[in-house]
């Protein structure tokens, strides 16, 4: 978290689950920036990070996980679909200017 922060980047998650279950998951996993609802999957959807997923042979939409990279104008500048956790934060400090 630090050295995002000493880069000035604010991170900030989404997922369509609840806002209680972001302040549970929050408080259980001692996540130290902002996670958004989005219920409605309204932002889901305009990131384009709803896909068709197949567990078991059964289909359902669900979320890829996915960083998007967004600079103070409010401009996508770099995209990393599908997210593995391992060594994520940095290749994404690597790209930070």
């Amino acid at each position: 978290m630090q050295a995002f922060k000493k880069k000035g980047a604010r991170i900030v998650g989404v997922s369509r689950d609840s806002v209680e279950s972001h302040v549970k998951f929050k408080k259980k996993y001692g996540i130290p920036f902002q996670l958004l609802a989005d219920t409605n999957s309204e932002v889901c959807t305009a990131f384009g990070v709803l896909v068709e997923k197949n567990m078991y042979g059964k289909k359902s939409m669900g979320v890829q996980r996915s960083t998007f990279l967004i600079d103070k104008s409010g401009t996508i500048v770099h995209v990393w679909p599908k997210v593995s956790v391992e060594g994520h934060a940095d290749d994404v400090l690597s790209v930070i200017a």
